[in-house]
Parts: C-alpha cells; structure tokens; sequence
C-alpha cells in the first residue's frame, strides 16, 4: 500500500444533515471549509463586546436597507459555509428563512480579530475574495485597527486600506453612513 490519505470533503448539504441528524452538536460552533469541518475558537468578552457594538451600529445606522445577520452562516459554495462576526445582506422579505444567504446576497462581512487573526486573514479572506464578496472588514483588537479590502478577485482583494482611530469609514453599499473607527473599536 502506498501510504496515502484520502480526504472526505463534506458538501454545505452533507453539513446541514449532519447537524440535524445529531452527528454535530447544536452547541458546536463549527465553519466548513472548503469541504472541512472546523471547530472554531471560543469567543472571549472583548471579542464578543465588538459583535455587539457592531451589531447596535449598524442596526442603527441601516434600518430596513439592510438585514444584520450576527455569527449565521453564509454559504460561499457547494463545499463552504462560513459564520462571519457580522454579515450586512440585502433585506429580504422572509430573512433568509427559505436559504441561508449567498455571495449574491451579502454586501459587507466583518470579522473581529481577537486571538483569530491567522484564521481571519490566511483562511477566510481568500475565501471570501474568491465568492467575490464586494466588501470585507477585519476589525484587528490587538492592533486597534480596521483593515478594509475591496475589489474582490480570484487572487484576493485588489483594494486594501488600513483604518486607524480618529477615522470614518463607510461601507461600498452604504457610501453616506460613516463610521468612527474609534466607536467600533471602543
């Protein structure tokens, strides 16, 4: 025999069954990957301080333009199916209660890095680039900073700028809501 290992990948289908059959936990906080189970990271208070800010903010901020979804998943493929911090989609008449979104439906994703940040940038965002989702924003705890790619491309994001305290950001969708960087990083 040669040695080798082969790779069962799972599809976002293999996925839901697995959960509602009791194979996966509820309580599992678990993203697929490229076709890989991953068990993600606990969420420590700082982190989770943030979603919240983020959440409040932009609920405030979007009203019915847009839905808000906080640590649902999206689905960016066959073979993943991630659960960003926050996710800004076009509003739907029945929240997404048919499907959960796609590429098409999502205008902004946000992720919050706390001790993630490796997962954040070297795995999720270049899946997110490649489901050419318009906008991502990492906000970076420990640097006390918000780093915003757009552009999206097969390679990655074309577009990348750093956001520092003091600063407004808007989202591509959203161009007159503006932001403080220091409001969002608290």
């Amino acid at each position: 025999m040669s040695g080798q290992v082969a790779r069962r990948l799972f599809t976002a289908e293999e996925f839901h069954r697995m959960g509602e059959t009791g194979i996966l936990e509820r309580d599992d906080h678990l993203e697929l990957v490229e076709g890989e189970i991953i068990r993600m990271s606990p969420i420590g208070s700082r982190h989770a301080a943030c979603v919240r800010r983020l959440t409040a903010l932009f609920a405030q901020r979007l009203g019915a333009r847009a839905c808000v979804s906080v640590q649902n998943p999206v689905v960016l493929g066959r073979h993943s199916e991630l659960q960003p911090d926050v996710a800004i989609l076009r509003p739907r008449a029945d929240a997404y209660a048919e499907h959960h979104p796609g590429p098409a439906d999502i205008l902004l994703i946000v992720e919050v890095i706390d001790s993630s940040g490796n997962y954040d940038r070297g795995t999720k965002l270049p899946l997110y680039a490649r489901a050419r989702l318009p906008e991502v924003w990492l906000v970076d705890l420990p640097q006390a900073t918000i780093d915003i790619y757009r552009a999206p491309s097969l390679r990655g994001y074309r577009d990348h700028r750093n956001a520092l305290r003091g600063e407004r950001l808007s989202p591509l969708a959203f161009p007159r809501v503006a932001f403080r960087v220091a409001g969002i990083l608290a």
